[in-house]
């Protein structure tokens, strides 16, 4: 009910004009997001880079109804990804984007904007050496998602997807997507879905989260394996020995802000650690679906606003 209520509140425009405007939301914000500009957001990946970890990162953004604002979000990617290359980041930092920041949800030629801007920034990644990754959002932009993805693969066929276990389809589609070279980034899903079309229980969402990881580690491809959850870490770790797979040929994925210690653990037993991390001003429904994740996320929110105020 807590997690119902907190994505709920992600869509909310009157709860997320109070949050964003207490000043004591900020410093907390602080813990899952690496900052509004681009020079903290390079900062921080030169931080995680030295610490034997590398990095995907997010230019905050989503559900944009604004041409201007979709095509002011691509020149982000653009300027983002120059100062990687101008720092020596690219060999340890690629990008995540979210298609709806970049026009998806235009209510004109939506898709074919979205696509437009996602090539201009793979076209870029491919330029100064480094990767792309499309996030997934709610399962009404499943389909056009993937879409998007099979036509950038055409021509850069390393563009990495997202899936959500918690989705009933989503068996099938790494099953469709376990080909070789295939990039998948297997999350959990962080949107309120309805019981039609996702799991709803915790132990749901886990047993098919192990499903769907074990035809992605059996297949030939390479596992993104996004969860913060030592049990499942457990659990595609034996997978991986059991397929045959090397570290290197498959990766962990954690977010900034969330089990640095765990993360540095893993990368320091030879495994590829990859840290999402988030920066911009729009990072208000990030910011509320990383509460509904876990109660302690919340616990911390709430325990820092009363120690700040």
């Amino acid at each position: 009910m807590l997690r119902s209520a907190l994505l709920a509140a992600a869509r909310s425009t009157s709860t997320r004009r109070l949050v964003e405007t207490t000043p004591l939301t900020t410093p907390v914000v602080g813990r899952f997001v690496a900052g509004n500009s681009l020079a903290e957001a390079v900062q921080a990946t030169r931080q995680i880079v030295d610490s034997g970890r590398v990095v995907t990162l997010d230019h905050l953004g989503e559900d944009t109804l604004d041409a201007a604002q979709a095509a002011a979000t691509v020149d982000a990617y653009l300027r983002l990804l120059t100062r990687l290359e101008e720092a020596g980041l690219t060999a340890g930092a690629e990008v995540s984007v979210k298609l709806s920041a970049v026009g998806r949800a235009l209510p004109r030629d939506g898709e074919r904007i979205a696509l437009d801007g996602a090539r201009r920034i793979c076209e870029k990644a491919a330029a100064v050496g480094t990767t792309v990754t499309l996030d997934m959002e709610d399962h009404t932009t499943t389909d056009a998602t993937l879409s998007i993805l099979r036509d950038l693969r055409a021509d850069f066929p390393w563009v990495g997807a997202v899936l959500q276990a918690y989705l009933f389809r989503t068996e099938q589609d790494c099953r469709d997507l376990s080909g070789p070279g295939s990039r998948v980034r297997l999350c959990k899903g962080a949107y309120r879905e309805p019981a039609s079309v996702a799991h709803q229980g915790r132990q749901e969402v886990d047993r098919a989260y192990v499903r769907c990881l074990r035809v992605l580690m059996e297949g030939d491809g390479y596992p993104m394996v996004a969860s913060h959850d030592p049990r499942l870490i457990g659990i595609a770790r034996h997978l991986a020995e059991r397929a045959g797979r090397a570290p290197g040929d498959h990766e962990f994925q954690m977010l900034y802000g969330v089990r640095p210690e765990e993360q540095r653990r893993l990368a320091a037993e030879g495994e590829t650690v990859r840290v999402y991390v988030p920066y911009g001003d729009e990072w208000y429904g990030y910011f509320m679906r990383r509460l509904a994740e876990r109660p302690a996320n919340l616990t911390f929110f709430l325990r820092s606003l009363v120690s700040r105020g």
